[in-house]
């Protein structure tokens, strides 16, 4: 009996070579404010600027890909997953106003493919380039008998910083202010346990074509998140914070633009009603007026393939719209204006009430928080 790691089953060699694979995409995102360079024991940042904060606040996310895996997986196409993650967890960042600063990555496998191993991670730095953010440091951890040859999972955690007085949240939201929906790029990395099944009980492969889908449906549900961040901390008046480099992109909005957004909800896990009532005051209400907008064709190929309405996964996808900003309405248009310039498509889909009401039918905070109450009302646009 041999015994050694080879033997049970892990290559080190082989995570070697991933290592030396993902090496210069990850060194790209390093800034100045990054200590130590690549491939020690702990990601090190330099947050000596955080001295220039009258109160600094930390901000930390962490969060997975989930199921969305298993598509990549069944396709052999790893190279957009990456931006799944960052979207994920640096977008949960953002919605208080903080600038996110570094992320670290794990990426658990039943065997180690160098070159997968490095699509995957380049996808990771390439997003967190694209939102200004630091891969510092990450691990491959190699699971044989636990997780299949081909089988892997990522998660990833992410930390920033904003300025006390800059926190956003349901205590600066006020009754009168104008809810703007802010386009996804599709399912994004939410729901695909119900994709799959429904997938399954249709007999619709993932390599299959569809006309509706434009191409392969694998292919067209891979579709990577929308990255939101730069261009709403471009709009919050934090595209270069205080002493940290690495944000790139034009220069920031101005200081009214940020005073003028009270909060933002990453619409996730839960659907649009349950994420927007967890960035309301308790007592206040919106009814988001589905005739604004049509959901993408992801959502109504899906819709079909089922046998059911677009209202019945309203607590599942986003439905095509993967932020919500809640601001001032005296600067709901230039707010508008400015994303739209950015190149993502905004509309307004409801105002703020805190009038008295019944809430039968509405959502009443979610995720342990006693916020606001949404629900959603009308038909959606054809």
């Amino acid at each position: 009996m041999t015994n050694s790691y080879a033997a049970a089953g892990v290559d080190t060699a082989a995570g070697d070579l991933a290592v030396e694979l993902m090496k210069a995409a990850v060194s790209r995102t390093h800034g100045p404010n990054v200590f130590g360079g690549f491939g020690g024991f702990a990601g090190m940042f330099d947050v000596s600027p955080l001295k220039a904060y009258t109160r600094p606040l930390l901000a930390t996310s962490t969060d997975g890909v989930g199921t969305k895996v298993a598509i990549a997986q069944a396709l052999d196409k790893h190279d957009t997953i990456g931006q799944d993650l960052v979207g994920m967890v640096v977008d949960d960042i953002v919605v208080v106003g903080a600038k996110p600063l570094f992320m670290t990555d794990y990426i658990a496998c039943g065997k180690v493919v160098p070159s997968r191993i490095a699509d995957i991670v380049a996808g990771i730095a390439r997003a967190c380039a694209d939102t200004g953010t630091a891969l510092i440091g990450g691990e491959t951890a190699e699971h044989p008998g636990l997780l299949g040859p081909d089988d892997y999972d990522v998660a990833g955690a992410a930390t920033g910083v904003v300025e006390a007085d800059a926190l956003l949240g349901p205590e600066r939201v006020a009754d009168g202010d104008v809810v703007l929906a802010l386009e996804s790029s599709g399912l994004h990395s939410n729901g695909f346990s119900l994709v799959r099944h429904i997938l399954a009980g249709a007999s619709v492969s993932y390599t299959s074509v569809s006309a509706e889908l434009g191409g392969i449906v694998g292919e067209a549900l891979l579709e990577p998140t929308r990255l939101y961040t730069l261009p709403l901390l471009r709009l919050l008046g934090s595209a270069g914070p205080q002493g940290f480099d690495g944000a790139p992109g034009p220069a920031d909005r101005g200081a009214a633009a940020a005073a003028a957004i009270h909060s933002i909800s990453h619409v996730t896990g839960g659907g649009i009603a349950a994420n927007l009532a967890r960035v309301l005051p308790l007592g206040s209400w919106v009814e988001v007026d589905r005739s604004t907008w049509s959901p993408l064709p992801v959502f109504r190929v899906l819709g079909d393939l089922a046998g059911s309405t677009l209202e019945s996964a309203e607590g599942t996808w986003n439905l095509g719209i993967g932020m919500i900003l809640v601001v001032d309405p005296g600067a709901a248009a230039a707010i508008t204006a400015a994303l739209e310039c950015d190149g993502i498509h905004t509309w307004q889909v409801g105002v703020v009430s805190t009038a008295a009401r019944d809430f039968t039918g509405f959502e009443q905070g979610a995720k342990g928080v006693d916020g606001g109450a949404v629900r959603l009302v009308g038909a959606y646009a054809d």
